[in-house]
């Protein structure tokens, strides 16, 4: 069952949601006919040991709905009293949503990630709400509210995902515990006044690595998640870790630092990646983690493909930080580690 009573989401996410929260990717059989479950259960310990405190339940790599579902329970069952479970509800229709939530709310998950489908053309800022509010009352689930750019909401408000839309959702949507911050696309201002408003509220995060010390420092962001952060091993949580405490700030800069090489190579693909797709390179995400002990393997296509230059950029960019990455050649990434 999930970590809080019913209706009880926010003030729980308010007391305990904490540290960081990864990705979890579905590995499968090497031929592609199904899961790997070792492997799933594999990765899971991995977060656990580099210092993850949860992690996505990721619902874009071509699993059915079938394959989701067990998915889900094998996630529910390794990630146990400890680390907390975030399904990702990013199918293509909100039925399919809506049967997702209920699934994962069935079979213990914490919270939801609802994304937008691709197909959804609201014509006035109210769809979202409504959008979201179906996504709130399919389960008993906590939901993280995606706040970002790419949704091609600009048509409503230039940020792409209003503060006055977040202000109704948090208002009006009791179990929203949590805000994905990524609004208003360059710059910063948008992403603060995210902060300032609602962090007394709900939590409030921004997933991007780099910026972990300014809000945790500013604004005492108690928790960020998801992306791929597995890239830089045991890192991340580390930084945010020291950058929640003024007397190791600099401790934590220290470290931010020491691993920009990495952080400038994963920035650089993820650019390439998006630009004009709005598309996250998953398989590139596996990738970054098995170089830190993970499964890798394949996932289903449609997908984006995986480049020998794109793998040598980021390996070469963690050397220089000093990532303590595998020395296996890059070929055996396409098979996976635990063969199923």
């Amino acid at each position: 069952m999930a970590k809080f009573e019913p209706g009880n989401a926010r003030a729980w996410a308010m007391e305990s949601l904490r540290g960081v929260s990864g990705c979890i990717l579905p590995s499968f059989t090497l031929d592609q006919t199904g899961l790997n479950e070792a492997a799933i259960r594999h990765d899971i310990q991995r977060e656990r040991e580099l210092g993850f405190t949860g992690f996505l339940i990721v619902g874009e790599c071509g699993t059915s709905p079938e394959e989701l579902e067990r998915f889900v329970e094998i996630s529910v069952e390794e990630a146990g009293d400890d680390l907390v479970t975030i399904v990702q509800a990013a199918a293509g229709t909100l039925a399919e949503n809506l049967a997702i939530v209920e699934m994962a709310a069935a079979k213990g998950v914490d919270l939801v990630m609802p994304s937008y489908p691709i197909s959804f053309y609201p014509q006035h800022y109210k769809e979202i709400v409504e959008y979201t509010r179906a996504i709130a009352d399919a389960g008993d689930l906590g939901v993280v509210v995606f706040a970002m750019n790419l949704w091609n909401f600009m048509r409503l408000h230039p940020s792409g995902f209003a503060p006055d839309w977040l202000e109704e959702i948090v208002e009006t949507i009791p179990n929203v515990v949590a805000i994905k911050n990524e609004i208003g696309d360059p710059g910063v201002a948008g992403l603060a006044e995210v902060f300032r408003r609602f962090s007394d509220r709900v939590i409030v995060a921004d997933p991007l690595e780099m910026n972990a010390p300014a809000w945790s420092s500013t604004f005492g962001m108690p928790w960020m998640g998801t992306s791929n952060y597995e890239y830089f091993g045991d890192v991340v949580p580390r930084i945010h870790a020291l950058a929640q405490d003024p007397e190791r700030f600099d401790e934590a800069m220290e470290l931010y630092w020491r691993v920009h090489p990495a952080r400038a190579a994963t920035g650089a693909l993820m650019r390439e990646a998006n630009a004009g797709t709005s598309f996250v390179h998953r398989l590139l995400w596996k990738y970054q983690g098995w170089l830190q002990g993970f499964n890798g393997g394949p996932v289903r296509s449609p997908h984006t493909r995986l480049h020998d230059r794109q793998m040598r950029q980021l390996r070469s960019a963690a050397i220089e930080a000093g990532l303590p990455i595998t020395d296996e050649d890059d070929a055996l990434f396409f098979e996976g580690r635990i063969r199923g």
